[in-house]
């Protein structure tokens, strides 16, 4: 029997957790971390581990790195990227996530509030962000990059500095090195900050999340009791680690369980590094488990006639098992004999394809999933589970058991101390081991944020609007000022309205719109630009560009028969009475979504002020004459008629 994963309660920091990890497989040669590069998966014992680590470690310290300080890490998910947070956090350091796809300001603003003195940088292309605004970054001692790959022109560059050479400079110290390596990791404490998470900004500039060790310990503790983990579990680093999902779901359990973590090769090969890896155990957020409906969707309408016959006949077969499992109920001989068909012949190769066929425990973060996703999933056999929190509450609060799971919940308070409840204005409190140490220079907002209940207790106000059911589950409805007063005096939640739409594999966003003034509910629509493609391309519709192809009167035609079926489902009042195909998609680089993929509501109704007024007015198109910034730094112009769509209700 291999030996129990679970950390002694003498552990109070991750640093700590991963020593005796590193401790328990000393020699052992047991795999820690794995990266593919150039077409090979790379290994890296837990002997390999420590030794990079360490090094790097007191490479920083002897570059000046002291107990308290901020170190700032953008790049992608990389075993560099695992390795730095590691040696920060040994060191008495806080890591500063930043995401990768931020502009040179966004980075300037988070590197310079945070008080970063030194930065960790992926790559050329972060190194360039960082370089143009190095003037307005004084406390920055040096930038160090992993990839110096398109780094010889920086070569005597005195800011920058190798990740290797950090390393070399920390293998030279002299006197007993590993010794204070480890007596610096013993003088870490559980409420030491371990990292600054920088909230999405829907409302603002972004804020320092502080999250202590005692945070991430927990979290990783309650998931592990949730879903038993051990040190042959594998899992695929990918979501970004700079989210808090991200670094819960990987550096927690890495550290108190000794969870493989998996490194993709890039992120354009992360699909087939999880088909490759088959992981045990998933984190995607919702838009991309969205994706992967779409695009099954799509590949089951281009598969051959008998695959889509097969498919068409036995999902049924699949929606009643899981709603049997759920029910506790068995099925009848029939039902179960016709699930082990499709199990056989359509879901488990359709989940292989997608390396999911062997993951005990897939779970989705940030917003909410359509309840028509989950059950989709469940139906090919697939255990994807809804977790609740925000960055403040450490990613997670609340999640689904295997065996209970609601679809129209968001799950039950996690083990171990989380709590739920629901203020009189209706609003979601969390509370319990998981919640933060309060904002970064941000006292106001800090107080802002915390309820302190007559008991003396710390409750966060997530500002979503919510119900407890009788079963203890939490019902998710939406963002409390952006819920909407029907016509009936009932109020209902757009994202509701906007998870059913992009049910559609056609649909790639949507964002409703209504009040009991406007009188009715519309949206704005966009196009999944490469689905709606091959739909087009299948039936020989000539397109040039996006805002052609959204144009087009049989793509209209497409998404109006997709919207009529969501209407179907929904009360009379909360029906979309009239929509409009946008020109273009939303975009974070232009402001219109956070770095997480949720729409600015606000930002999206002050923009697009014109097209919202046509929606309510009764014209039947509007014009738009607007410029589209590219990431790439390209402005392009684009002007053309918008026709509004009108349904029967």
């Amino acid at each position: 029997m291999a030996p129990s994963s679970a950390p002694p309660a003498s552990a109070q920091t991750l640093a700590q957790h991963w020593l005796q990890q590193v401790d328990r497989f000393a020699g052992a040669g047991k795999a820690a971390t794995r990266q593919k590069d150039l077409g090979i998966w790379q290994t890296f014992t837990w002997d390999d581990e420590y030794a990079q680590v360490r090094d790097f470690c007191l490479g920083l310290q002897a570059l000046g790195l002291q107990p308290g300080d901020r170190v700032a890490i953008i790049g992608d998910n990389d075993r560099e990227y695992l390795w730095g947070a590691l040696a920060m956090m040994a060191a008495g350091a806080t890591v500063v996530g930043i995401f990768t796809d931020v502009t040179p300001r966004e980075v300037e603003f988070v590197v310079a509030h945070s008080d970063a003195a030194f930065v960790l940088a992926g790559d050329q292309e972060q190194c360039d962000k960082l370089l143009a605004v190095q003037a307005a970054l004084p406390l920055v001692k040096r930038v160090i990059y992993w990839n110096d790959r398109g780094m010889w022109h920086y070569a005597d560059h005195p800011w920058l500095m190798a990740f290797a050479d950090v390393q070399a400079l920390g293998r030279e110290q002299a006197g007993d090195a590993d010794a204070a390596f480890r007596v610096g990791i013993a003088a870490g404490r559980a409420e030491d900050i371990a990292m600054f998470c920088y909230t999405s900004g829907t409302t603002g500039l972004p804020k320092g999340a502080m999250i202590t060790h005692a945070n991430f310990v927990y979290e990783a503790e309650a998931f592990a009791e949730i879903d038993p983990r051990s040190a042959e579990d594998n899992f695929l680093s990918f979501i970004p680690m700079a989210w808090i999902g991200g670094a819960a779901l990987d550096i927690g359990p890495h550290t108190t369980h000794g969870v493989i973590l998996n490194f993709a090769e890039s992120p354009e090969t992360v699909q087939q590094n999880i088909r490759e890896i088959a992981p045990d155990g998933l984190l995607y957020n919702s838009r991309l488990w969205e994706n992967l409906v779409s695009t099954i969707q799509v590949r089951m309408l281009d598969a051959s006639w008998i695959n889509r016959r097969l498919y068409e006949w036995l999902l049924p077969a699949g929606y009643r098992a899981a709603d049997a499992r759920l029910a506790g109920k068995s099925l009848s001989l029939p039902r179960k004999f016709l699930y082990e068909i499709g199990k056989r012949t359509v879901f488990s190769p359709l989940l292989s394809q997608f390396g999911l066929h062997q993951a005990r425990a897939a779970y989705t973060a940030g917003a909410a999933l359509s309840p028509d996703v989950v059950r989709f999933f469940l139906a090919l056999g697939l255990p994807l589970r809804q977790i609740y929190g925000s960055t403040e509450v450490t990613g997670g609060a609340l999640a689904h058991r295997a065996a209970a799971i609601k679809f129209e919940s968001v799950g039950e308070p996690l083990p171990g101390g989380a709590k739920v409840k629901i203020s009189a204005e209706g609003e979601i409190l969390l509370g319990g081991p998981g919640l933060f140490a309060g904002y970064h220079k941000n006292p106001e907002a800090t107080s802002e944020s915390l309820h302190i209940d007559a008991a003396g207790e710390r409750w966060f106000r997530t500002g979503d609007a919510g119900h407890i059911d009788g079963d203890g589950h939490l019902i998710y409805l939406d963002r409390l000022k952006d819920m909407i007063g029907l016509g009936s005096g009932e109020r209902y939640s757009p994202q509701y309205i906007e998870g059913r739409l992009k049910f559609s594999p056609y649909i790639s966003h949507a964002m409703t719109l209504g009040d009991e003034e406007k009188g009715f509910v519309t949206a704005l629509v966009t196009i999944d630009f490469d689905n709606v493609g091959r739909w087009a391309e299948k039936r020989g519709l000539a397109y040039t560009t996006y805002t052609d192809l959204a144009q087009k009167p049989e793509v209209v035609q497409l998404i109006r028969q997709d919207v009529e079926k969501v209407n179907a489902v929904l009360p009379p009042a909360a029906r979309v009475r009239r929509f409009v195909l946008m020109h273009k998609e939303f975009d974070a680089d232009e402001g219109e979504m956070t770095r997480t993929r949720k729409l600015r509501r606000g930002f999206l109704s002050d923009r697009y002020t014109d097209i919202i007024t046509a929606l309510y007015d009764g014209s039947p198109t509007v014009h738009i004459h607007a410029t589209v910034a590219y990431q790439d730094g390209r402005v392009a112009t684009v002007d053309t008629v918008l026709p509004i769509e009108t349904l029967e209700i």
